[in-house]
């Protein structure tokens, strides 16, 4: 039986036999002893205590014992080296070759060199790994900048990820140098010769401007992390803060919203586009499934946030895989049912029923605002079928709830001398035959006063049917000639360009435009007036200009000025250059 000591090395507490604490102790002083010349001997011999802990660990966990004794001692000793296998060499001799006995292959460790930096030490570190010169590393990260600048990325991933090589041993690990005696006797003799060669071209490095401003960044960045972890945290903190209470309104926002469209409040929230276009039947799935989606994510950015600010668990780890789960299932049947939805949009239908009108020489195109409704909607909005004075209006407005049922109105010019209404009936949907079903289910009326046609400015769909991109065109062909007055309420539905115009040109805000039917389409009178009035302005000032040139036939400037304006008032009056005016 031998006596057990618990020692402190390295940070480490170990169990170990007196005889073997005496060997180690030895062995410590001697080393403490070599290098007691050194400037940063503190640091090296703390650096091979860690070491000699980290080994002595390794032997207890592989023998799976926890005392140490002499053996696993000797063991460490051989692996790390006697002082006496280098202490005889003189300084101008070469460094001898270590018996062999005490050798061992080191493996190498991604390390950030701070040391020969340019920015963080990235290049530097990936060179040592691989073994091969700095510069090369660093031009495959130039080159890889121009590749849709993924060079950055990558760099920037790199730099999180790999940690700095700090300690001596670190650096060590960092070249492959083995962490021994004679590694550390290695790594100082070369730290000594670089401080040297440093100070012979101290100039030459701190004249570089490129390698300056890459140790500012870099120095900018690790002060960036310092702030990050010190007093950034305060402000991340406080932004976790407001990200939980915001997140909360915004699930409570959901809540209340889904509790609304499941028809908790009101049911007709369904006849508001978009949500019109979802089937009655799919409707509680596809709202549950588009809850899901959204509440959870929210769910979990605030709980997260809660963690961050507080530092307290928000929620048990075992509720976080199955909350995935379902968040993964709403997500499929959300994207299942707008796959379907979409789906039924695939094919496009048209129908087609003309109308011949009356003839008149002038027709008024007017919108009826009367509101028509069901005997179901009569009854919902309490509305009295005896008293005939009430009338309600449409109030035009289309917002983003609004369903897209309005009317498209075309004026154009018959081929013959007879007057007729276009309707044009259009839909989509998943065949040919249920785009066609959905174009046929579309209800719209329009009225007839005489020469007055009063349009209705929305269409209505049938009862049960969903909305599929349904449209109304109506093409109006009236015969040249014919005069057609728009009343202001049809200036937004008639497709015909400048009906607004038209109205700004006449100037007398009665409320309504005259346009005529001419060969080359629809005109605005009040248009059609000034032009005239502008043609004769021109024609008069041509006669003028050419009158101006006969009579001063020497002045060659003036002749020159006056042919240049004659030009300019030809193309505006559509002659070419080869007609006579006088034809005019």
């Amino acid at each position: 039986m031998e006596k057990t000591i618990i020692i402190n090395i390295g940070n480490t507490i170990i169990h170990i036999e007196e005889s073997a604490y005496e060997l180690l102790k030895v062995y410590l002083n001697e080393v403490k002893q070599h290098f007691i010349n050194h400037a940063d001997d503190l640091e090296i011999v703390t650096d091979i205590e860690n070491r000699i802990a980290e080994l002595l660990t390794e032997q207890l966990e592989a023998q799976k014992k926890q005392v140490v004794d002499v053996n696993d001692v000797n063991l460490v000793i051989a692996q790390m080296g006697r002082v006496q296998d280098f202490d005889g060499v003189e300084e101008n001799e070469e460094e001898p070759v270590l018996n062999t006995n005490y050798q061992f292959q080191a493996d190498k460790k991604l390390y950030r060199d701070m040391d020969e930096r340019v920015i963080a030490g990235v290049c530097a570190g990936i060179a040592h790994y691989i073994n091969t010169e700095a510069k090369w590393i660093r031009l495959a990260a130039l080159l890889s900048v121009f590749l849709g600048g993924a060079g950055f990325l990558v760099y920037a991933i790199l730099w999180i990820i790999m940690p700095k090589a700090k300690s001596r041993i670190e650096r060590m690990e960092m070249k492959g140098e083995p962490a021994n005696l004679q590694g550390f006797q290695k790594n100082l003799d070369e730290e000594l010769l670089a401080v040297k060669q440093g100070l012979a071209i101290a100039g030459k490095h701190t004249g570089s401007i490129f390698g300056q401003i890459g140790i500012f960044i870099g120095e900018f960045f690790e002060w960036l992390g310092r702030f990050i972890s010190g007093t950034g945290k305060v402000v991340f903190k406080v932004i976790a803060g407001l990200i939980v209470l915001f997140g909360v309104l915004f699930m409570l926002s959901l809540i209340v919203g889904f509790a609304a469209f499941q028809g908790f409040w009101d049911s007709s929230v369904y006849e508001y586009f978009p949500f019109s276009i979802i089937d009655e039947g799919n409707r509680g799935v596809i709202l549950f499934s588009a809850f899901i989606v959204f509440f959870i994510p929210v769910l979990a950015l605030v709980l997260f946030s809660i963690r961050f600010a507080f530092n307290k668990q928000a929620i048990n780890k075992t509720l976080s895989f199955p909350l995935l789960i379902i968040w993964l299932a709403g997500v499929a049947t959300a994207g299942y049912h707008a796959a379907k939805i979409s789906s039924e949009f695939k094919q496009h239908a048209e129908l087609t029923q003309s109308n011949d009108l009356k003839s008149y020489k002038t027709y008024i195109i007017d919108i009826d605002r009367s509101k028509y409704f069901s005997k179901e909607d009569s009854l919902k909005y309490n509305i009295n079928p005896d008293n005939r004075r009430q009338i309600v209006t449409d109030d035009f407005d289309n917002g983003p709830f609004v369903a897209p049922y309005n009317i498209r109105i075309n004026v154009e010019k018959s081929e013959n001398t007879a007057s007729r209404l276009i309707q044009k009936y259009e839909s989509q949907g998943k065949t040919f035959q249920r785009a066609l079903q959905n174009a046929q289910n579309i209800d719209y009326n329009y009225h007839l006063k005489d020469s007055t046609i009063l349009f209705n400015p929305r269409f209505q769909l049938r009862k049960g049917t969903i909305w599929r991109n349904q449209e109304v065109w109506l093409n109006l062909e009236v015969p040249v000639g014919t005069r057609l007055i728009f009343k202001e309420d049809a200036y937004r539905y008639i497709n015909n360009w400048g009906t607004w115009d038209c109205s700004d040109k006449e100037g007398d805000e009665n409320g309504y435009s005259t346009w005529i039917m001419t060969e080359e389409g629809l005109k605005c009178i009040a248009q059609l007036k000034e032009e005239a009035l502008n043609k004769k302005k021109l024609q008069l000032e041509l006669r003028e200009l050419e009158l101006s040139k006969k009579m001063r036939t020497t002045d060659s400037t003036f002749q020159d000025s006056v042919l240049s304006r004659m030009k300019e008032v030809k193309e505006e009056l559509g002659i070419k250059p080869e007609e006579n005016t006088d034809n005019q």
